[in-house]
Protein backbone atom coordinates (compact mmCIF):
# COMPACT_ATOMS: atom_id res chain seq x y z
CA UNK A 1 0.00 0.00 0.00
CA UNK A 2 1.20 3.14 -1.10
CA UNK A 3 1.94 5.74 1.96
CA UNK A 4 -0.35 8.39 1.01
CA UNK A 5 -0.74 10.20 4.42
CA UNK A 6 1.80 12.16 6.63
CA UNK A 7 1.90 12.13 9.99
CA UNK A 8 3.94 14.84 12.39
CA UNK A 9 4.87 13.90 15.83
CA UNK A 10 7.11 16.05 18.59
CA UNK A 11 7.06 17.58 21.53
CA UNK A 12 3.76 20.08 22.62
CA UNK A 13 4.93 23.18 21.04
CA UNK A 14 6.74 22.13 18.14
CA UNK A 15 4.33 23.53 15.80
CA UNK A 16 2.74 20.27 14.61
CA UNK A 17 -0.70 21.74 13.65
CA UNK A 18 0.30 25.03 12.67
CA UNK A 19 2.95 22.88 10.05
CA UNK A 20 0.09 20.40 9.38
CA UNK A 21 -2.65 23.03 8.43
CA UNK A 22 0.39 24.63 6.28
CA UNK A 23 1.55 21.22 4.80
CA UNK A 24 -1.70 19.95 3.67
CA UNK A 25 -2.81 22.74 2.25
CA UNK A 26 0.76 22.77 -0.28
CA UNK A 27 -0.08 19.22 -0.83
CA UNK A 28 -3.61 19.39 -1.57
CA UNK A 29 -4.43 16.79 1.10
CA UNK A 30 -6.75 17.07 3.98
CA UNK A 31 -5.65 17.98 7.45
CA UNK A 32 -6.41 16.48 10.81
CA UNK A 33 -5.86 17.42 13.97
CA UNK A 34 -5.66 13.81 16.29
CA UNK A 35 -6.81 15.97 19.48
CA UNK A 36 -9.74 17.34 17.56
CA UNK A 37 -10.53 13.62 16.40
CA UNK A 38 -10.50 12.46 20.07
CA UNK A 39 -12.68 15.86 21.80
CA UNK A 40 -15.53 14.63 18.74
CA UNK A 41 -15.41 10.72 19.42
CA UNK A 42 -15.77 11.46 23.22
CA UNK A 43 -17.58 14.54 23.23
CA UNK A 44 -15.29 15.94 25.75
CA UNK A 45 -12.64 18.57 25.91
CA UNK A 46 -8.89 16.90 26.56
CA UNK A 47 -8.32 18.22 29.93
CA UNK A 48 -11.76 16.95 30.52
CA UNK A 49 -10.87 13.29 29.98
CA UNK A 50 -7.62 13.88 31.65
CA UNK A 51 -9.29 15.05 35.29
CA UNK A 52 -12.00 12.36 34.72
CA UNK A 53 -10.03 9.57 33.67
CA UNK A 54 -6.41 10.25 34.59
CA UNK A 55 -3.39 10.24 32.56
CA UNK A 56 -3.73 6.70 31.78
CA UNK A 57 -7.01 6.54 30.97
CA UNK A 58 -6.35 9.87 28.63
CA UNK A 59 -3.91 7.74 26.94
CA UNK A 60 -5.60 4.54 26.69
CA UNK A 61 -8.50 6.61 24.63
CA UNK A 62 -5.46 8.65 22.76
CA UNK A 63 -4.33 5.23 21.49
CA UNK A 64 -7.76 3.48 20.54
CA UNK A 65 -8.81 6.82 18.34
CA UNK A 66 -5.06 7.27 16.56
CA UNK A 67 -5.29 3.65 15.95
CA UNK A 68 -8.78 3.31 14.37
CA UNK A 69 -7.83 6.42 11.78
CA UNK A 70 -8.57 5.89 8.94
CA UNK A 71 -7.81 8.97 6.17
CA UNK A 72 -6.63 8.84 3.03
CA UNK A 73 -4.22 12.06 1.28
CA UNK A 74 -4.13 13.62 4.88
CA UNK A 75 -1.65 15.60 7.22
CA UNK A 76 -2.29 13.90 10.97
CA UNK A 77 -1.35 16.31 13.54
CA UNK A 78 -0.69 14.29 16.49
CA UNK A 79 -0.78 14.99 20.02
CA UNK A 80 2.62 14.90 21.70
CA UNK A 81 1.92 11.82 23.82
CA UNK A 82 0.67 10.13 20.98
CA UNK A 83 3.88 7.86 21.09
CA UNK A 84 3.04 6.53 24.18
CA UNK A 85 0.51 4.45 22.14
CA UNK A 86 2.34 1.92 20.43
CA UNK A 87 -0.69 0.50 19.30
CA UNK A 88 -1.28 3.89 17.54
CA UNK A 89 1.70 4.04 16.29
CA UNK A 90 2.36 0.85 14.30
CA UNK A 91 -1.05 2.23 12.94
CA UNK A 92 0.36 5.31 11.96
CA UNK A 93 3.52 4.36 10.35
CA UNK A 94 1.97 1.60 8.51
CA UNK A 95 -0.31 4.48 6.90
CA UNK A 96 1.24 6.95 6.63
CA UNK A 97 5.14 8.38 6.43
CA UNK A 98 5.99 9.53 9.99
CA UNK A 99 7.72 13.07 10.37
CA UNK A 100 9.01 13.96 13.81
CA UNK A 101 9.22 17.70 14.00
CA UNK A 102 12.25 18.52 16.27
CA UNK A 103 13.24 21.46 18.26
CA UNK A 104 15.71 22.45 21.55
CA UNK A 105 14.51 21.93 24.79
CA UNK A 106 15.33 26.39 24.98
CA UNK A 107 12.99 27.15 22.39
CA UNK A 108 10.29 24.57 23.53
CA UNK A 109 10.32 26.28 27.12
CA UNK A 110 9.97 30.01 25.46
CA UNK A 111 7.11 28.52 23.75
CA UNK A 112 5.40 26.69 26.11
CA UNK A 113 5.26 29.08 28.95
CA UNK A 114 3.48 26.60 31.70
CA UNK A 115 2.76 22.84 30.42
CA UNK A 116 -0.30 22.12 33.39
CA UNK A 117 -2.19 25.24 31.17
CA UNK A 118 -1.50 23.45 27.80
CA UNK A 119 -2.85 20.37 29.04
CA UNK A 120 0.44 18.73 28.60
CA UNK A 121 0.38 15.06 30.06
CA UNK A 122 2.75 15.49 33.23
CA UNK A 123 3.80 12.86 36.27
CA UNK A 124 4.02 14.81 39.44
CA UNK A 125 6.96 17.03 39.99
CA UNK A 126 8.01 16.14 35.91
CA UNK A 127 9.63 18.76 34.08
CA UNK A 128 9.88 19.87 30.51
CA UNK A 129 13.39 18.24 30.38
CA UNK A 130 11.97 14.90 31.73
CA UNK A 131 9.15 14.80 29.73
CA UNK A 132 12.03 15.41 26.58
CA UNK A 133 14.61 12.59 27.48
CA UNK A 134 11.24 9.84 28.03
CA UNK A 135 9.74 11.00 24.67
CA UNK A 136 12.71 12.16 22.34
CA UNK A 137 13.89 8.41 21.77
CA UNK A 138 10.15 7.37 21.13
CA UNK A 139 9.69 10.40 19.00
CA UNK A 140 12.92 9.21 16.71
CA UNK A 141 12.03 5.42 16.67
CA UNK A 142 8.57 5.85 15.17
CA UNK A 143 9.66 8.33 13.15
CA UNK A 144 10.69 7.67 9.36
CA UNK A 145 11.77 11.29 8.96
CA UNK A 146 13.44 13.55 11.33
CA UNK A 147 12.91 17.52 10.50
CA UNK A 148 15.44 20.15 12.37
CA UNK A 149 13.16 23.01 12.92
CA UNK A 150 15.61 25.84 14.85
CA UNK A 151 15.99 28.57 13.47
CA UNK A 152 13.34 27.75 10.59
CA UNK A 153 9.97 29.78 9.62
CA UNK A 154 6.59 27.91 9.22
CA UNK A 155 7.52 28.08 5.43
CA UNK A 156 10.73 26.92 5.52
CA UNK A 157 9.87 24.08 7.43
CA UNK A 158 7.29 22.80 5.26
CA UNK A 159 9.70 22.77 2.44
CA UNK A 160 12.23 21.28 3.95
CA UNK A 161 9.27 18.68 4.24
CA UNK A 162 8.09 18.61 1.20
CA UNK A 163 11.96 17.92 -0.37
CA UNK A 164 12.59 15.46 1.48
CA UNK A 165 9.36 13.51 0.74
CA UNK A 166 10.14 14.53 -3.06
CA UNK A 167 13.68 13.12 -2.81
CA UNK A 168 12.24 9.69 -0.87
CA UNK A 169 9.82 9.10 -3.72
Amino acid sequence: MKKNNITLIGMPGAGKSTVGVVLAKVLGYRFVDSDLEIQEQTGKLLHELINIHGDEGFLKIENRINAGLSVEQAVIATGGSAVYGQEAMEHLREISTVVYLRLSYETLKVRLGDLHERGVVLKPRQTLQDLMEVRSPLYERYAHLVVDEEGLDIRQIVKKITDILKNNE
